[in-house]
């Protein structure tokens, strides 16, 4: 079997156009994701360790007390991806307490923006539920960059 260098996609010997992503396959036989940036979990580590990729965005340390960032790559990843989100969101918190103290004064705009920015952290905890949750290891926006756990 041969994989799609652009998209990841396992495909069938023979077959010229990817029929998930729809580029023309290169070479027969090339490499999962030589050309794609985003990076892959070795074959059926995402499967077996979905729960404990989850668990790291909802409590990011339980993968690092029990070691299982250690053992699989796509465990790790999402660890790291939890962590920072926990630091963001810290940030997130310290900032928001000092700007709700302003907002307050503000009459309906202020009052708005105070109860529509605490949805803020809640919705890249929800991005990266899913991402674990579909088996990809897509990086959130704006903090997924972050390399904590090495």
């Amino acid at each position: 079997m041969a994989f799609c260098g652009y998209c990841g996609t396992q495909i069938q010997d023979g077959v010229k156009f990817c029929p998930s992503c729809g580029k023309e396959v290169g070479t027969v036989g090339a490499s999962p994701q030589q050309d794609y940036k985003q990076p892959a979990a070795p074959p059926g580590d995402a499967e077996a360790n979905k729960g404990m990729a989850i668990l790291a965005y909802i409590l990011f340390f339980v993968p690092l007390l029990t070691g299982a960032h250690n053992t699989s790559p796509f465990v790790k990843y999402h660890t790291n991806q939890g962590t920072a989100l926990f630091i963001a969101a810290l940030l997130y918190a310290v900032v928001y307490n000092v700007l709700s103290r302003i907002l307050v004064f503000i009459p309906i705009l202020g009052w708005l923006l105070m109860a529509i920015l605490p949805i803020i952290p809640v919705a890249f905890l929800v991005i990266g539920i899913i991402n674990a949750a579909n088996g990809s290891m897509k990086p959130l926006p704006f903090i997924g960059g972050f390399d904590i756990i090495k």
